[in-house]
């Protein structure tokens, strides 16, 4: 595969990755109230690595092409972003114990790995951003069959995006964890900024359908 391809996409996919969305909001929320860093990325990896599978075996483009599929995917991601926002917004007093050094977690790691797959891998924005830019990258006639390049793709958003998030989480952990009050805002804002972007979602898709009527 094409080296200057895979650097390309690498560039645009950490750009993308840095900009502030609902992977940030669960990290900075998992880091500061709950000091839980690796297993909230780890389920965002999991996430995409799903997506990369659906994308790279051609499952992708099928529930883009079908209506029903992919608004039941966005229903989907967003009552989930809006569950895990109100729950992160409920959960907010207790905020101010981060600072505790030994403390129970809010939830197992298991628990915060499979939400932070759900986060990442039933985020319809996350599909559609798969199917746009990774066959870009991609070209018929190389080395490797078009499917492998596309998982390797996938596979490079994947590491981009654990490289940042976890020194997202402990920055939240370490700097927030030590002020009890700012890490209850952060968790506050993080909470909102899920439900938001669930609404926003639900808005968009229902918008997208009476407009094709």
């Amino acid at each position: 595969m094409d080296p200057t391809a895979v650097a390309g996409f690498a560039v645009i996919a950490f750009a993308l990755i840095a900009v502030p969305g609902p992977d940030w909001a669960f990290v900075l929320a998992a880091g500061a109230r709950d000091h839980v860093v690796w297993p909230a990325v780890g389920g965002l990896m999991v996430g995409y690595l799903v997506l990369t599978a659906v994308v790279a075996v051609g499952i992708g483009p099928l529930i883009a092409a079908i209506p029903l599929a992919m608004t039941l995917l966005t229903v989907g991601g967003a009552l989930y972003l809006l569950h895990i926002g109100v729950r992160t917004l409920r959960s907010s007093s207790h905020a101010a114990d981060a600072v505790r050094p030994a403390g129970p977690l809010a939830a197992s790691a298991a628990g915060y790995m499979r939400r932070g797959a759900m986060v990442s891998g039933l985020n319809p924005k996350s599909m559609l951003l798969f199917l746009a830019i990774l066959p870009q990258f991609a070209h018929p006639g190389q080395s490797l069959p078009l499917p492998a390049q596309l998982a390797v793709l996938g596979c490079v958003y994947v590491v981009l995006t654990g490289l940042f998030c976890v020194p997202l989480g402990f920055a939240s952990h370490q700097v927030l964890g030590a002020r009890p009050t700012v890490a209850r805002v952060t968790t506050i804002v993080s909470g909102i900024a899920m439900v938001l972007a669930g609404i926003a979602l639900l808005a968009e898709r229902i918008i997208q359908l009476a407009g094709a009527r």
